[in-house]
Parts: structure tokens; sequence; C-alpha cells
């Protein structure tokens, strides 16, 4: 029988077409193998404090017997709004070990998108930095939450530099608006309070719920992707296989070390960097602030590592910096590009300063993330998302489902277990992007080549229509990023009474001398004429999420 995926004849050597899925019956699992295997090694480093693997284990034991002395059920949901500090995997090991479900917060919502999520996922707790804790009061009535454990920046810093660093924080930098929550519990004092406490770890199976992961927030209202304990077990597993032939390359005597600057409650970090780390026994160095780019630097300059899983703003950002030179950038082995695509521009630059590619990779937060990536062992850049992961299929669709010839642009369905069990209690929804067989549809619109290599053309909401044909905003983007006075750019749609749509595009200058007519005669030179921007607007910066994703969607609201 011939196999029906053309991707397989890209897989490096030694990366499987399949991989056995059983190993654990749980994330739990997972962990505790690594607590045992790893004690003495360092899980998390953090403004110049480390977290062994031993401690994780033991501070998340006491959580979780925290957790359970509330009086809350096997299954119930425990929300999470914090920053990359330690207190975050401790608390995502505790939520799992005691039986309960992680539902993780973007900590910069707004009191309603707060209320919304914590009332959708029905949250009876929360584990919240204080410097959020003001949005939470506003909401907390609202909602179903019962209890309340408060984080401070410093909490596992020891007691002097701990104090020193909330100072700052609090009184220096003003980081911390008042509140008032006067039955929140300090995470130190629940720490301490479980130390006593005896955990009663519940027997939890493959297809129990691990966490909910909160989407759609950019192009609706916000729903919770469904991941079971296998799904994210599939994609740890899938991504180690991946990233094997380039880890490979880490010397013998060198722990395996990650920079996660992208936020845990965004499932690309949560997965790619904490549960993979922790199967693999690698050090994490977390950057609580990536928009405070001479500090990342200053971070990086400190340590040596190995992997680095970031957006294309970030890679732009740093590689755009004076101080990028300070960082000893020559063991990086690996660097996964996700989130939104990666432009060639910044792919180049990262490549001529790292002498890393960025290897691209997709995938959503119905996917657990990742879906497909480029061979690891890549030496330059693709402009393709790669191939599928092992044990995953991909494949280009119609409106009405059915499969596209290789080369015709339509709607990439994916199918693997690391797909989502469905949104939590909307059956309507999950049954519009659901195909028999277990096929999600993603909402991008993309194509596969003959080598089974897939490129994303587009969001199918972000796609413009001018006379007729279609614009993608990315290859506009693409373009114009390689101009050399732009620093970052976006496209949108705008109504235009001729043509139905025109094309509007959004410039950030890195040269301040760069003119409307540079901008657009360089377009002229790589566009066709129905893609050429009818209106260039120059802003000083471009709206975001906190990953680093460019917010078309405002710029279409603010147009």
């Amino acid at each position: 029988m011939t196999d029906d995926r053309p991707w397989l004849s890209a897989y490096p050597e030694g990366v499987p077409a399949d991989l056995p899925l059983q190993a654990y019956s749980s994330l739990v699992a997972l962990m505790r193998e690594s607590f045992d295997r790893y004690g003495d090694r360092v899980a998390y480093s953090f403004l110049g404090k480390d977290l062994t693997y031993s401690a994780l284990d033991q501070q998340s034991q006491a959580l979780a017997a925290y957790f359970q002395s509330l009086g809350l059920e096997r299954g119930d949901r425990i929300a999470i709004m914090l920053p990359n500090v330690p207190q975050y995997p401790v608390v995502v090991a505790a939520i799992l070990r005691a039986g309960f479900v992680v539902v993780n917060v973007n900590p910069l919502y707004t009191a309603r998108e707060l209320e919304h999520q914590l009332k959708d996922a029905g949250a009876k707790a929360i584990v919240i930095i204080e410097n959020f804790a003001a949005t939470l009061q506003q909401c907390l009535a609202s909602t179903p939450v019962q209890h309340v454990v408060l984080c401070a920046m410093g909490d596992r810093l020891g007691w002097l530099k701990g104090m020193l660093v909330n100072h700052v924080v609090r009184n220096v930098k003003k980081l911390v608006p008042s509140f008032e929550l006067p039955l929140a519990v300090r995470f130190n004092a629940a720490l301490a309070l479980g130390q006593g406490a005896k955990l009663q770890e519940p027997a939890l199976g493959p297809d129990d719920l691990a966490v909910l992961q909160y989407t759609g927030g950019t192009t609706g209202v916000s729903k919770g992707a469904v991941l079971l304990h296998r799904n994210l077990i599939a994609n740890v597993l899938q991504s180690e296989a991946w990233n094997a032939p380039a880890m490979a390359r880490v010397p013998a005597d060198e722990q395996p070390t990650s920079v996660c600057a992208l936020p845990l409650y965004h499932i690309f970090a949560f997965t790619v960097n904490m549960m993979l780390s922790m199967r693999t026994g690698g050090k994490n160095i977390l950057i609580p602030n990536p928009r405070d780019i001479p500090a990342v630097l200053k971070e990086l300059s400190k340590h040596t590592f190995h992997s680095f899983p970031a957006v294309n703003t970030l890679f732009n950002a740093l590689a755009n910096h004076p101080d990028f030179g300070q960082v000893n950038w020559s063991n990086l082995k690996v660097s996964v590009g996700g989130g939104m695509a990666v432009q060639a521009a910044v792919a180049k630059l990262w490549l001529e300063k790292t002498g890393c590619p960025v290897c691209e990779g997709y995938g959503l937060s119905e996917t657990s993330p990742s879906a497909s990536c480029n061979p690891t062992t890549s030496t330059e850049f693709s402009g393709t998302i790669g191939v599928p992961l092992p044990n995953t299929r991909l494949k280009i669709i119609d409106d009405d489902g059915h499969e596209l010839p290789v080369g015709q642009p339509g709607e990439i369905a994916i199918q693997g277990p690391q797909v989502m069990a469905g949104y939590w209690q909307r059956p309507d929804e999950t049954a519009k992007v659901m195909l028999p067989g277990g096929w999600f549809k993603s909402g991008d619109i993309g194509v596969m080549d003959a080598r089974g290599y897939f490129k994303i053309v587009d969001r199918k909401k972000d796609m413009i229509l001018v006379s007729g044909f279609n614009v993608y905003p990315n290859e506009v983007e693409d373009v114009v990023a390689s101009l050399p006075g732009v620093l970052e750019c976006a496209v949108i749609g705008i109504p235009d009474d001729k043509s139905g749509e025109a094309v509007k595009l959004v410039v950030v200058k890195k040269d301040p001398a760069l003119t409307e007519t540079q901008v657009l005669e360089h377009c002229k030179n790589n566009l066709t004429g129905y893609k050429l921007p009818k209106l260039i607007e120059f802003r000083t910066d471009l709206p975001k999420t906190p990953v680093g994703k460019i917010l078309r969607r405002e710029l279409r609201d603010k147009k």
C-alpha cells in the first residue's frame, strides 16, 4: 500500500512518519517521570534565580493539596492570569496533579473580556498576579470565582531580592494599580498551607480534560478549545521528534535550554516551551516582558541557549536592536517561527545575524498547537509552513469540504491526535469547524505543492476582494517588508466605490526619510496592479496582541 503523504520524503533522517503516542496516561504521568529523572536540573531561570525540577515537584504538590483543601471537585476549572513568572509552571502542575482543569487567561484582558472567559469556563478559582488584580476586582462579583490566589513578581526570589523586586514593581514603576480583594490568599501563604495537607492524586486518563484554551477573541466571541491530556501529550511528542535533528547537535555536557519569551498562557509557549522542556529535562529562561527588548537582550547575554520559539515581530525587533550583538547567538540550534507569518526579510536578517535559520511552523489553539513545520535541518527560509508533523495530515478543501488538487488554493484542514475535542459547551461552533473523520477546518487559506509543502495564502476573513480578484495581505506585507526603510507593516481592505474593496497599507518606518513615493514604486516593481495599495499611511506603531501578532482587525475598525 502506498502512503498518501507526499511530504514524508521531506522528513529528516530519523524522524518517523508515525510515533507511538501511548507513552503516558496523562500530562501528570509525563511530569512525574521528569521530576524523578531530572530532579537536580534547573527547570526555570528567572531574574537570576533558578527553580529546579525537584522544587517544582514539591511546590506544585503543596499547591495541589491547597487547591483540594478548598473543596473543589475533580474537573473544576482554575484560571491562571500570570505573565512569565516561576509561579506559572508551578500552578499548571498543581492544577493538573489535583485533577482540575487549566484555563489560560491573557493577563492584559479588560474586565469585560475577563468576565466573559471566567463565566464561560465556569472557573471556581483564579491565580492572578497583583498587577492585574484591579481588573479582577471590577468583574469578580459577576463570575463564578470563589477563590483567589494572589501572586507578586518577587514571590519566589527569596526574602531580600523578592522584597526589592516587589518594591520596584509597586512603587518605582507603579505597575500595580490599587485594588481590594479581601478574600485573596497570597501565593506563598497558599504554598505554606498546602505543605501540611495531603494530596490525593486522582487517576487521570488520556481523555480527561486538561486545558481550556480560549481562542477567537480577535475574530469574534472567545471560545474555549477543549484540549485533552492526550492532545497535549501527542503534540509534545510530535514536537520532540521534529526538533530532534537540531537538538541532537547540543553538546552532551550542556542542558538543552530554551528562551521562553512568548507568554506561557499562549498555547505555543505552553506546549513548545513548558511541556516540551518538561519532557526533555530542558531549562527555560523566563522572559516576563518580551516588549522590553533591551531587558530581553540583557537577560539573554547571561545564558547559553539552544532553542528560541518566537513570532515574526519579536525576531524583527531583536535583530534590529543595537544591543543584539551583546548576546552570544552561536549556540542557537533551532529558531521556530509561529503565531503569524514570518516575513522573508526578517528571516534573512535573522539568519545573517545568528547563523540559525528561522524554521517556520503552523498551528492553532485548536491543534495544541503545532500541525506543521519546516524541517529543523533546513539551511534557509522556505516561505512555507513546512510539512505536516508525524501522525498528522493536512489537506486543502473547497467550501463543500472536498479535497482540492495540488497547487489550487483552498481552506487548510487538519487531522491528527493533537486536534481538540471541540469547543467548550458550544456544539454549534464545533459543528462549524469539524468534518467527518476528525478533520478540523482551520479558517486559513493555503496551497500544497507537489512535494507536500504547505503555504498559507491568508486568513479567510482577511482576504481583500478587489474587482473580483483575491488580494492576500500576507503577500503585500511580505513585499513591503523587504524594503530596507520599513520596520513593520500591515495591509487591510477598505471599502471602495469602484472596485468594491481597495488595499490600504500601514507602515512603521525604520528610516525616517522613507517616502510614500518610494514605497509605491517598490510595490509597483513587485506586485501586479490590483494588489497595489491605494492608500498608504505612516504610523509610529501597529496594534498587536500580547504575543506580538499584528491586529489587522483593529486597523480595520480605526480606518
